[in-house]
């Protein structure tokens, strides 16, 4: 039934598994993928979209990197949102409405398109060890299936309890069981485990509601897309999201439940997502507010099914019914299915290598929602980071890290695997320092050459890259040496309120102006001409507006990363004994055995490190 042995085996084929499967694949090495439920590959869990602020610059990093999740978006995308436009290039964050059945389904063809992919639907209830090191799988049919690495991407579904009001009941989602035996197994081996929780909204019936009631939302009127490979087209049409309020009288209904809440009764003793609580959380905790905001967000292009976003519950389905019924534009609602609450393991993430190989097991990679994060793109991130460094453990290479200053990726790996987190991970701009060297728009020059120089990003990829870098470089130096006269651009300068000038000055120079764009600039025909000559497109046009307006942040920004990345040249050698330094606190000497830092850089980031401590270390280590 199986190869005497693989290279690698991913459990659960959820964003991670699949992102993990594919880069394995890609690379070269034999791969097989087990899950429980092969149907449900790619699953859309929770709402039907990819990106949004800080996701969706991580959905371009997959891309730039040759993972699926931007191809996969694109292809199944009925809206497309670029958000946070009135703020600076460095918050732009793409977001896709998806079509639900079309994102698995697309999914699901890309990876039977895969060579040296094998598939398997079974749960896995235990792990093959050798020593200290992997060996293999072991299935509910105690089938043991032999490998020189796994990859544990088992999302929500270790040890799984859902509920509903005062029903519980195990799952790992709605309709599918939970996963049983790794938890315990890994427990047995030396991981701690926890907690934790997070919720889902009720579906509804869309030709029960009443639109006219609601705001309408709609896409962009020139879409944009998530995939840098031009094979990837942009939408010609798109549906709608709409929104509405709930009401003083929505949240006394509410109310009416909490005594049977599972979040209020001390059923649930996990901790949910903090910035995406339950709307019994919201109402509870910002008392003073008399509505939120509800997103009625469609689940595909021909399915009349609808996801309420910001209406997340566990309440009794009576009482989430009748709260809704009081909603407008819901007065007439009918449910295709209740909100539910799922507790489920998760091992804390400061038991992993920044390749996301585990510390205690050689060969053993955790990614998604088992590392203690939510949401679709940071589980995505980690499959392929995880995939790409299975395959290198596999063929004796040096593992594929990313670095805060590379990639958001980066970010979210060393806040995990550095700081831990005691409730559901999600990435948000503000976590990196970089944000203006992190832009969406630059994901693949940033990743792209590091991705091709291993074997993953193909050369077709490489390719667009080398032409987008040329024609933007082109452009930029045409801005910074050709003049522009008064007669020709005083006129734009009035139209849009700047100062007008008194000599010539090199295009660059004006169009740094903070009221001017790139647009400005086609009416003049020495512009419009050239660009017509390059064959320059809108994406190019924007980096290259972005690198002028922007240069002096950029500059400053990349001083900053280059002095810290000297001390992420400074190693700790393993198994350091913090303990004989004395002259360290004590809180570091506990934080830094724990953590095991292997540079003085994320040392630094270990929160109760302080000045003085890393000083003491830089002695040590002869600097």
């Amino acid at each position: 039934m199986f190869r005497d042995i693989y290279d690698v085996i991913v459990v659960g084929g959820g964003h991670a598994g699949a992102e993990a499967a594919a880069a394995a694949a890609n690379m070269g090495t034999t791969t097989l993928l087990i899950t429980m439920n092969l149907q449900n590959i790619g699953q859309m869990s929770c709402n039907p979209a990819m990106g949004g602020i800080a996701k969706g610059q991580i959905v371009r990093e997959i891309d730039a990197l040759g993972g699926y999740s931007g191809i996969v978006s694109d292809s199944s995308a009925i809206q497309f949102k670029m958000l946070n436009r009135s703020k600076g290039p460095a918050m732009w964050s793409p977001r896709v409405q998806s079509d639900r059945m079309m994102f698995a389904q697309h999914w699901r063809n890309k990876l039977e398109q895969t060579e040296h992919l094998d598939f398997y639907q079974e749960m896995v209830t235990d792990l093959l060890f050798e020593k200290d090191s992997i060996a293999g799988v072991v299935t509910s049919l105690g089938i043991e299936i032999k490998a020189k690495s796994v990859v544990l991407t088992s999302g929500t579904f270790l040890n799984g309890l859902i509920h509903i009001g005062e029903k519980q009941f195990g799952g790992g989602r709605a309709g599918e069981s939970a996963s049983f035996g790794l938890t315990e197994r890994l427990i047995e081996r030396g991981f701690n485990s926890g907690r934790m929780k997070t919720g889902t909204p009720p579906r509804v019936d869309g030709r029960s509601l009443d639109y006219s009631k609601m705001i309408e939302q709609p896409g962009d009127s020139n879409p944009s897309k998530f995939s840098y490979l031009d094979d990837s087209h942009t939408l010609k049409t798109q549906r709608s999201c709409h929104m509405t309020y709930t009401s003083p009288v929505v949240h006394d209904l509410l109310r009416e439940g909490f005594d049977r809440s599972p979040m209020f009764n001390g059923r649930i003793k996990s901790i949910g997502p903090r910035y995406c609580p339950s709307v019994e959380d919201k109402i509870n905790r910002f008392a003073e507010k008399d509505r939120h905001q509800l997103f009625v967000e469609p689940e595909g292009w021909d399915t009349v099914e609808v996801y309420v976003n910001g209406f997340s519950t566990s309440l009794p389905e009576e009482v989430q019914f009748k709260a809704l019924s009081a909603v407008v534009g819901f007065e007439k609602v009918k449910f295709f299915r209740p909100g539910y609450a799922i507790e489920y393991d998760f091992f804390q993430p400061t038991q992993l290598k920044h390749s996301l190989e585990t510390k205690l097991v050689s060969g053993l990679f955790f990614a998604g929602q088992i590392n203690g994060t939510t949401g679709y793109e940071e589980a995505a991130s980690q499959g392929i980071m995880a995939g790409i460094n299975a395959h290198n453990h596999v063929v004796q290479k040096e593992s594929f890290i990313l670095s805060r200053e590379e990639a958001y990726i980066g970010v979210l790996i060393d806040d995990l695997i550095t700081k831990g987190t005691e409730e559901p991970y999600r990435m948000f701009t503000s976590r990196a320092e970089y944000r203006t060297l992190l832009r969406q728009d630059n994901a693949d020059l940033r990743l792209t050459p590091r991705s091709h120089d291993m074997g993953l990003a193909s050369d077709k990829r490489m390719r667009l890259l080398e032409t987008k870098s040329q024609k933007t470089s082109a452009l930029l130096r045409f801005f910074e040496k050709t003049s522009v006269v008064p007669e020709d651009i005083n006129p734009i300068l009035t139209k849009k309120d700047s100062n007008p000038v008194k000599q010539s000055l090199k295009m660059g120079k004006v169009l740094a102006r903070p009221n001017l764009t790139i647009a400005d600039f086609l009416t003049l025909n020495t512009v419009s001409d050239f660009v017509a000559k390059e064959a320059i497109d809108t994406a190019t046009l924007e980096q290259v507006e972005i690198q002028i307006k922007y240069a002096g942040y950029i500059a400053k920004e990349k001083l900053q990363a280059d002095k810290l990345s000297s001390l992420e040249h400074v190693p700790i050698p393993k198994d350091f004994d913090y303990e004989k330094v004395k002259s360290l606190s004590i809180e570091a000497r506990q934080k830094l055995n724990k953590i095991q830092p292997v540079t003085i850089a994320q040392a630094s980031r270990i929160s109760g490190v302080s000045p003085s401590d890393l000083s003491v270390l830089l002695v040590y280590m002869g600097r």
